[in-house]
């Protein structure tokens, strides 16, 4: 059976970091990545990365945030430096068999859990 189970996330001030857990379960995918969605807004690709090692970053987390996988563990991390206001939001891990980046890709989705960032 297909699972993503997520871990991480939190209440933090400012400045300080995070680290996200993902561990799939079930099968391997080709690309996985973390989505966010903040209050009001449209649920927006944060980082995404490929089996490949390849790797996606959104504008607004770029130089903060890092995505890694451990392909042996079929694991997927966001560590996130200096966290801002603005990125308060609940994060969702997801899994596509194929393809990656538009939200329409991904088949298996994580929970979700809210990082919480004041100033």
């Amino acid at each position: 059976q297909v699972q993503l189970v997520e871990s991480g996330g939190g209440l933090v001030q400012a400045g300080d970091s995070l680290r996200l857990s993902c561990a799939a379960s079930g099968r391997a995918f080709s690309n996985m990545g973390w989505f966010r969605q903040a209050p009001g807004k449209e649920r927006v690709l944060v980082a995404s990365t490929w089996r490949g090692g390849t790797t996606y970053y959104a504008n607004s987390v770029k130089g903060r945030f890092t995505i890694s996988r451990d392909n042996a563990k079929n694991t997927v991390y966001l560590q996130m430096n200096s966290l801002k206001p603005e990125d308060t939001a609940v994060y969702y891990c997801a899994a596509a068999v194929d393809y990656g980046l538009k939200l329409r890709d991904y088949d298996y989705w994580g929970q979700g859990t809210q990082v919480t960032v004041s100033s």
